[in-house]
């Protein structure tokens, strides 16, 4: 039976060794009782769990003919009270417009946003505190690349999320 109170989240899988390096930043700098995940680049924050087997499947479908992503990592963004980093990957952002596409109906307001994709590294920090680590990371940042590798869809219950499938890029 279907759990229709439970959201599901939707993510990019990075290769390793990106997500390595942005984990242990996320590590070092997000608030530890408050860091309940691992980095991560969301591409939808609140779809339906009522409809997960139609998002399983068109999951499936989009990403067995999709290939890896090349990923450039070029900048630093303030949040306000968090850093980021941005992420840029043109074939990312047109998937994930193909797949809105398709979820229309059912998309929150803030997955109907435009999407900017990034990886947060400290949320949820005085202003004050978020630009001293904005600064000192700007300082010596240089671009990085990497490769988004699949899709990781995730139950969302209202603490840390649980995996419910991933979903590997199959053109390569």
């Amino acid at each position: 039976m279907v759990d229709v109170s439970v959201s599901l989240i939707l993510s990019l899988k990075l290769d390793q060794a990106m997500f390595d390096l942005f984990d242990r930043l996320r590590q070092q700098h997000f608030p530890t009782e408050k860091n309940f995940l691992s980095a991560h680049v969301t591409l939808f924050h609140k779809l339906p769990g009522e409809h997960e087997a139609e998002i399983q499947q068109t999951l499936h479908a989009y990403c067995s003919r999709t290939a890896t992503l090349s990923l450039t990592c070029p900048s630093l963004r303030s949040l306000g009270q968090g850093v980021a980093v941005d992420v840029e990957c043109e074939a990312l952002v047109q998937l994930r417009q193909q797949l809105a596409q398709n979820w229309h109906d059912y998309l929150s307001r803030q997955d109907q946003q435009r999407y900017q994709p990034h990886i947060t590294i400290q949320n949820k920090v005085p202003r004050q505190a978020a630009q001293q680590l904005h600064n000192q990371l700007a300082h010596r940042w240089k671009p990085l690349m990497g490769r988004g590798e699949g899709l990781l869809l995730w139950y969302y219950r209202g603490g840390p999320w649980e995996l419910v499938r991933e979903f590997p890029f199959g053109l390569d």
